[in-house]
């Protein structure tokens, strides 16, 4: 293909922006002009592209799905965060994000006094976030932070659309073509930058990125709990969600999945061994692999663990009566994490059979509570527990895409490891206490984020790897690939391994790592200096540092304890 050349007009330091700017090229196929175009519109796609469009810059985004918020919308799982995120621990505009997601319900649900007037709401009152909401919550509050862009013509975003091919020049990336997933148009994205935002890592292999995938060896990495072997097809679980109320007295059970036999009978052949049968209120410990025996009653409390309380993202209680007929919770629990094989690595078929497998799961793990789960009256089956299709926006009840736990992985100018964020790592290289010790310090920080390392049941047979991390920084060399200049990563693909990534995966990480990108990329078109530059002089990157603090981004933690 012909080289393309683009062009951006800076005036007075501040760009120019006259809006994404398509020509008609061949057929079907259309070419749009931007400063910066970013595939996939999940929760840092998003971020990249608020920083981006607050910089001046025109941005496209592509998002497979016809939601934009990835984990926080499509993938339905309520925001998993770090103890502090309330105080400080993330930037200023994932903190905008969580304070609109509760004026919106102030704005607009019928809360009751006392939830209107608490301050830090929980509209679920569920365990495992301070903020439980429903998916179509997030994305209308992303699409209203996204509003005034997207009305001025600085921010096009393009749904339903995937990555096919790219175009590349050396170690440049000129153009990246997507389709239209209804229409089958073909549309060439050009811009100076590009940000990889898709939840898998779909656009490294096309631009012909180095990438990782999987576990790395022990003898890779040094990482105490990295994997003896490498094994590119081990990866963690997905999960295909779902939300579900339950109305007391009425039979809401779905047809027997055509699975249900299967996954009824299914037990886990993982090391160390999971305690009996998936379909089961019995599962592995995530932090001590021992027995965790729950319970489950969505009318009320149980014996330890309720796990229809675990991601309650409606609880009456907030709500004047009759709001809710009996809460809404979703389901993302260990009995439908699906692990029988990978996303990456295999062919598109395979893919497609694996997301459907761990759909008759969750389907399977539905029907079984709806007919088979033990009661705390002896009884067996809540058959008023009714799939809520209208919450996630399909019409099989579970969410638009699977929860993504694992990413590709650039190869980077620097890779975050165990020994820089774990816990019991650090101890040991520093000689230090645990009331003492901290993550390596970064002196190239472009945000924080805190997390345990939480790896899921993985495809390689592997059972939980829970363990403590320190809070950490996300290092601008974790977002540099090793060669090509102009493509960034948005979320869980930055410089990290098989093990780190499961403190890097969260929701206000990947925020923070797609707001980095995209003020990355402004900063580059502004000044001229590449990435790679800017890391590579001590003045250069204190001035990128300090535009990152003028915009909200934390660098750095005070002292604090262990995760």
């Amino acid at each position: 293909m012909r080289r393309r050349e683009f062009h951006h007009l800076a005036v007075a330091g501040a760009f120019a922006c006259a809006g994404i700017v398509p020509r008609q090229i061949l057929g079907a196929e259309r070419e749009l002009g931007a400063d910066l175009a970013i595939i996939g519109g999940g929760v840092g796609g998003c971020a990249a592209a608020l920083a981006a469009a607050r910089a001046g810059l025109c941005v496209v985004i592509t998002e497979e799905t016809d939601w934009i918020g990835g984990q926080l919308t499509q993938q339905a799982v309520p925001p998993d965060e770090h103890p502090w995120i309330e105080s400080f621990g993330c930037t200023r505009s994932y903190r905008q994000f969580r304070d609109l997601v509760r004026d919106f319900y102030r704005r607009n649900y019928p809360l009751t006094p006392d939830a209107h007037a608490r301050v830090r709401l929980n509209p679920g009152n569920g365990g495992v976030s301070r903020l439980c909401h429903e998916p179509r919550v997030a994305l209308a509050v992303l699409e209203e932070m996204l509003a005034p862009y997207v009305s001025s013509g600085r921010v096009r975003i393009l749904l339903k659309h995937e990555p096919m091919s790219a175009e590349v020049d050396g170690d440049r990336v000129r153009a990246v073509q997507v389709r239209d997933l209804d229409s089958g148009d073909v549309r060439t994205l050009v811009a100076p930058y590009f940000i990889d935002a898709t939840e898998l890592g779909d656009l490294l292999p096309l631009a012909n990125v180095e990438h990782v995938v999987g576990a790395e060896s022990q003898a890779e990495t040094g990482e105490p709990h990295a994997a003896a072997t490498a094994d590119p097809l081990n990866q963690q679980a997905i999960t295909c969600c779902f939300a579900m109320d339950y109305l007391d007295g009425e039979d809401h059970t779905i047809e027997r999945p055509g699975e249900y036999a299967f996954w009824r009978d299914y037990t886990p052949e993982l090391r160390p061994a999971w305690p009996g049968k998936l379909l089961s209120l019995a599962c592995s410990d995530p932090k001590s692999l021992e027995v965790r025996q729950a319970g489950f009653n969505p009318t009320g409390d149980t014996d330890g663990m309720n796990f229809w309380v675990y991601r309650r993202i409606a609880d009456p209680v907030n709500f004047a009566a009759g709001a809710y007929g009996g809460g809404v919770t979703l389901v993302n629990w260990p009995m439908n994490d699906y692990w029988l094989g990978p996303l990456v690595g295999v062919s598109a078929n395979e893919r497609a059979n694996h997301v459907r497998r761990a759909k008759q799961l969750s389907l399977s793990l539905l029907y079984w509570l709806q007919t088979e789960a033990p009661r705390p009256d002896g009884g067996t089956g809540w058959k008023g527990l009714r799939l809520r299709e209208d919450l996630v926006g399909t019409s099989d009840g579970l969410a638009k895409y699977p929860y993504i736990r694992e990413s590709r992985r650039i190869r980077a100018e620097f890779t975050v490891l165990e020994q820089h964020v774990g816990a019991d790592a650090r101890m040991k290289e520093t000689g230090l206490p645990a009331e003492s010790v901290s993550a390596a310090s970064f002196a190239d920080s472009v945000g924080v984020g805190a997390y345990r390392i939480d790896l899921h049941p993985s495809t390689g047979g592997d059972n939980y790897i829970d363990f403590s991390s320190l809070p950490f920084q996300i290092p601008l060399g974790a977002l540099l690939p090793v060669r090509v200049e102009n493509l960034l990563p948005g979320g869980k693909n930055l410089g990290v391994t098989h093990v780190t990534n499961g403190a890097y995966r969260l929701h206000p990480v990947e925020w923070n790592i797609g707001e980095a990108s995209g003020a990355l990329a402004a900063h580059g078109l502004r000044t001229g200096e590449s990435p790679r530059a800017v890391r590579a002089s001590t003045q250069r990157l204190a001035d990128f540092q300090a535009k990152l603090r003028d915009q909200g981004l934390e660098l750095e933690w005070p002292r604090l304890r262990p995760l």
